[in-house]
């Protein structure tokens, strides 16, 4: 009886602290963002260290593309003409990522996200964090990275 009262403590506990995210928090994904770690299904972490490459978001109205991107030495991206049309979708408390390309849909769902933090779960429980990410300029030449 005890264990079961505990669990269910804590299950309020935790399903109080999630982020409500709201429309006006859309606008937070637009940008570059740098994965930091994978949380799979059972527990364990799979850690990022140096990224090849980001995930650039461009949202506006709820719609929008990802697309990934490669640092350069020098502050700037290299870029593809591929990318995935992105919509934002609201569902009661909860808010999904729509995905769409000519070859397949899929769906995560935006768990968190601030100015700096990113944290979204596919379909198969996995979450997946991410950091806000810019320009890395390593040449150190005295120009400013756009």
């Amino acid at each position: 009886m005890k264990n079961t009262f505990m669990i269910l403590v804590l299950s309020l506990l935790f399903v109080s602290c999630k982020q409500e995210i709201k429309p006006a928090d859309i606008t937070k994904l637009n940008g570059y963002w740098e994965i930091e770690k994978v949380v799979f299904d059972k527990g364990e972490d799979k850690d990022y260290g140096m990224n090849e490459s980001f995930d650039y978001f461009d949202i506006k109205n709820n719609k929008g593309i990802r697309k990934k991107v490669m640092p350069q030495f020098d502050g700037t991206f290299l870029t593809s003409d591929s990318f995935e049309n992105v919509s934002v979708r609201f569902k009661g408390d909860q808010v999904f990522l729509d995905y769409k390309t000519d070859y397949a849909k899929w769906s995560e769902e935006l768990i968190s996200i601030s100015e700096d933090k990113l944290v979204v779960k596919n379909q198969e429980n996995k979450e997946y964090h991410y950091k806000k990410a810019g320009p890395i300029n390593l040449l150190k030449d005295g120009k400013k990275t756009k």
